[in-house]
């Protein structure tokens, strides 16, 4: 007899997708609120997981903070953190538990008021929640677990689907450039923003890829830009040359 094959779900990229920010959870502390509470004027990083996960979850929030401690970006100050337990069972006080544990790993441990861990009875709530971003999971009775996809997701500050970066491992590069997209670039450097030329968002990978042409076109510019300041430095320095009274001064004095 064959091994039942496992349960189809997947992750259905819902890009430019509005989330209902009129949905209500409970925070880690017992508190009532509505994600337009929590998303508001910076890019959000969004997780849909469940705090008991056997395996999955766990890594998914250890790649999370992995990638967050790369980020010159601090969660609270450039962008915020919404971790959501799909399991209706689940309560604020393991919310609790579960974000004092990530909150140790995290560099920046002050700054967890900006990392949000919310939780559910209300199961209509979790599910409105997880169609508007695509996100597929399904309880197993026979193993009392259930069955998801991996992927954290970024929000705008509207509160749309602006990138989706699979599996457990986000690279820094990629979720910096995301965070930036997400926020119209209102952060991040400008050095930052010249490289972001250079990439583009792929959605079928979840991921940045150089683009060539981008980058040939920027080099190319700031090689003109570079070569019209020394022909125009060049230019002065003979014009001043032959101006009346001036002299060329030696280059060693006796």
């Amino acid at each position: 007899m064959s091994a039942p094959e496992p349960p189809k779900v997947e992750i259905i990229q819902k890009l430019d997708s509005q989330v209902p920010l009129d949905l209500t959870f409970v925070d880690e502390s017992g508190k009532s609120v509505a994600l337009r509470d929590l998303v508001k004027d910076k890019p959000v990083v969004l997780a849909l997981v469940y705090y008991e996960c056997p395996m999955l979850c766990g890594e998914i929030m250890q790649g999370m903070v992995a990638v967050f401690n790369e980020l010159e970006f601090a969660i609270g100050k450039e962008f915020e953190v919404i971790t959501v337990s799909f399991d209706p069972r689940e309560k604020p006080e393991l919310a609790s538990i579960k974000k004092q544990n990530v909150m140790q790993a995290y560099k920046l441990p002050d700054s967890s008021g900006g990392w949000h861990f919310l939780t559910t009875d209300k199961e209509e709530n979790v599910r409105a929640l997880a169609e508007a971003v695509g996100f597929q999971y399904l309880y197993l009775p026979s193993v009392d677990e259930y069955a998801h996809g991996s992927a954290i997701m970024v929000l705008t500050p509207k509160g749309k689907v602006s990138r989706y970066f699979y599996g457990i491992e986000y690279p820094e590069q990629d979720l910096r450039f995301g965070l930036m997209d997400a926020a119209e670039e209102r952060i991040g450097s400008l050095a930052d923003e010249i490289r972001l030329l250079c990439y583009r968002y792929d959605p079928s990978s979840g991921s940045y890829g150089f683009v060539i042409m981008a980058a040939i076109r920027i080099t190319g510019g700031l090689t003109v830009a570079f070569l019209a300041i020394l022909i125009g430095v060049l230019l002065f320095q003979e014009r001043r040359r032959k101006m009346p009274g001036v002299h060329e001064q030696p280059l060693v004095t006796p």
